[in-house]
């Protein structure tokens, strides 16, 4: 099998690319903007000609959250339409696809963890782009299969664990939002969800498909930064504080726990608690 991997150089392209000698049987085409713009139509067309792909594992997105505010034309380009232009080209080519997309889809007034089927309703630019990329997976006749997760971190680029660790060896303490909810996810246990889906299109469904896909448990940011605290033994006091403390110009879902029941009853996704694969990655850094 043929697979384009398209933003590489990110968090969870990294991650991919590290357990490529897992799958002999899959062939990695590894692309960011440097090989492939996905968001120039006829660059993709042209790329579809060239090269033989069988599945699309589309980890390109614009993730800055504050600066889509501003910045709504280039977000909307990589989160929104390039989305379309591989979508269209997987529809041609016959070939399947795998997006990535976020929590951000979602207001954040929930008190249950969010299912796939529960209503959208993003509250800035980037879930926004993001909610209109999927549609575009959903309303074509591709095999294709949405995955949303929340608060990706890894060893590789910028993330929440990072600067906590880079914080916590220049100040004695700082504040830390206590009332914005989630799951941390690690980007490397969302690659091997990912190659494991990837392993299984038998287990497709004909219909397209959202799934959620997160690490086990639920914390606040200031949970999360306690415990990078702790684990990395930094002398650094994490204190709480609200998100009206803290104004940015995005505003931030104050829940997004994601429900991963489906994607493991669909297709045996192991998972862990997020304090482990937070220990994991605090020993790799």
């Amino acid at each position: 099998m043929n697979i384009l991997v398209t933003g590489k150089n990110g968090q969870l392209g990294s991650e991919i690319s590290i357990l490529t000698n897992q799958y002999p049987n899959f062939n990695f085409v590894f692309t960011d903007i440097e090989e492939l713009d996905i968001t120039d139509k006829e660059a993709v067309q042209n790329f579809f000609i060239q090269q033989k792909i069988d599945l699309i594992i589309n980890c390109a997105a614009y993730t800055a959250v504050d600066n889509a505010e501003d910045n709504f034309d280039i977000a909307n380009k990589v989160n929104n339409i390039a989305v379309k232009y591989l979508t269209e080209e997987a529809e041609k080519h016959n070939s399947k696809i795998i997006h990535i997309s976020t929590d951000y889809v979602f207001n954040g007034n929930n008190y249950l963890p969010y299912k796939e089927e529960d209503p959208t309703s993003p509250i800035g630019v980037y879930g926004e782009t993001k909610l209109q990329g999927e549609q575009h997976i959903l309303n074509s006749s591709t095999q294709g299969l949405i995955i949303r997760t929340s608060w990706v971190y890894s060893t590789f680029g910028n993330n929440f664990v990072k600067t906590m660790l880079r914080l916590g060896t220049e100040r004695d303490n700082l504040g830390v939002i206590g009332d914005q909810v989630g799951t941390p996810t690690n980007a490397r246990d969302l690659a091997l969800a990912c190659l494991e889906i990837a392993s299984k299109t038998e287990l497709w469904s004909k219909e397209n498909e959202i799934y959620h896909f997160s690490n086990l448990g639920v914390c606040s940011w200031y949970d999360f930064a306690f415990e990078i605290m702790k684990l990395s033994t930094l002398d650094c006091q994490v204190n709480l504080i609200e998100t009206k403390d803290y104004p940015t110009k995005a505003k931030r879902p104050q829940y997004s726990v994601l429900n991963k029941a489906k994607i493991t009853k669909q297709f045996g996704v192991k998972n862990k608690h997020w304090s482990i694969s937070l220990k994991e990655t605090i020993e790799q850094l």
